[in-house]
């Protein structure tokens, strides 16, 4: 693995979207099971997809992955564990909270 290049590779993908009362989600499913790490990117290819209100769609599509080097590996680990911090809410008043 390089420090800074990025290694891409093209691969297929499943993709599925539903548009529903109960679900509004879109997961994609690259073949393989390629494992996705910090600062790996996914571009999925294709026109966008549009699904009306109440319907579902699955559909196969090409993807390109381009795996991070290992700078970038270590920059997006170390500013996801300083983003994570932000959520902490911490006190240290000696009152209780109410």
């Amino acid at each position: 693995m390089a420090i800074f290049a990025r290694q891409s590779f093209e691969t297929g993908c499943t993709i599925a979207v539903e548009h529903t009362a109960d679900w509004l989600h879109a997961h994609v499913e690259l073949d393989g099971n390629v494992a996705i790490g910090p600062g790996d990117q996914v571009r999925v290819h294709g026109e966008p997809v549009r699904l009306p209100f109440g319907e579902a769609l699955t559909l196969r599509r090409r993807a390109t992955v381009s795996r991070a080097g290992l700078l970038a590996r270590w920059w997006t680990k170390l500013r996801a564990s300083l983003e994570l911090t932000e959520l902490y809410e911490i006190t240290f008043s000696s009152e209780r909270p109410r």
